[in-house]
């Protein structure tokens, strides 16, 4: 059923803004799921500016040991690829994954058999968020075309999927692993980062709930929206931030 409740929406002059308010949060979540619970479960997006929120991670004095940190999907591609999501977030983490290579569940999509590769990686996340799983906190990006994770406009995994983890078809030339919609759906907290002036219109759908947007499948109570004053621009100008 769609979630009317309304997302919050926080804007912020700039994308570097989006990223340092992003990694703040993320730290507070995680401490705070660890002094209340031991440890903190996590699971991050691609993207230029969460790139510079694990950048701003890395340096911070996490307690890498009590998290396990998940990625919320992935190209299929060899290790260390290009194209690959945790190419760029392991640069970016070197220091905390160099001390603590065991937080890290990078989806092993380099495997030959990508279904069984998903339901390995399933089987990682109920080990450690529980069975449902329940993550402690979900951080999303959203495309130009509305999509989140990889569940892009006309996937059968936009309306639900049985399986936690599942693998897509062929998308830009790479076929992609991805949480599905019944994990985003269960974290305590979900943290959109978007910027850019190409996310506008995708944003303004996002926090209306216009259902062609893929992420507004994404459950909206709860939601915290960092968008940068550029994907804001036609949000604000429907009055949409009031």
């Amino acid at each position: 059923m769609h979630d009317e409740a309304r997302p919050e929406l926080e804007i912020l002059p700039s994308a570097a803004s989006v990223a340092q308010r992003a990694a703040e949060l993320i730290t507070r979540y995680v401490r705070d799921d660890v002094a209340h619970a031991g440890r903190a479960t996590l699971a991050v997006s691609g993207g230029r500016t969460p790139q510079r929120v694990f950048e701003i991670l890395a340096t911070i004095g996490l307690p890498w040991e009590r998290i396990d940190l998940f990625q919320v999907d992935e190209r299929i591609a060899p290790a260390g690829h290009v194209d690959r999501n945790a190419t760029q977030a392991a640069a970016a983490l070197a220091r905390p994954l160099l001390r603590h290579a065991g937080a890290f569940h990078w989806m092993p999509v380099e495997q030959a058999e990508p279904d069984a590769a998903a339901a390995s990686y399933a089987a990682a996340l109920r080990l450690a968020a529980g069975s449902p799983p329940a993550l402690g906190t979900v951080h999303l990006g959203l495309g130009a075309d509305g999509h989140t994770a990889s569940i892009f406009p006309g996937s059968a995994l936009a309306d639900a999927s049985p399986s936690d983890v599942a693998v897509t078809g062929e998308h830009l030339g790479r076929r992609r692993m991805t949480l599905t919609l019944a994990v985003l759906n269960t974290a305590r907290r979900i943290l959109w980062v978007v910027t850019g002036a190409d996310k506008q219109t995708a944003l303004a759908g996002l926090v209306a709930g216009d259902p062609h947007v893929v992420g507004s499948r994404v459950r909206r109570s709860g939601a915290l929206i960092l968008a940068d004053a550029a994907a804001a621009g036609l949000v604000r100008r429907s009055g949409a931030d009031r």
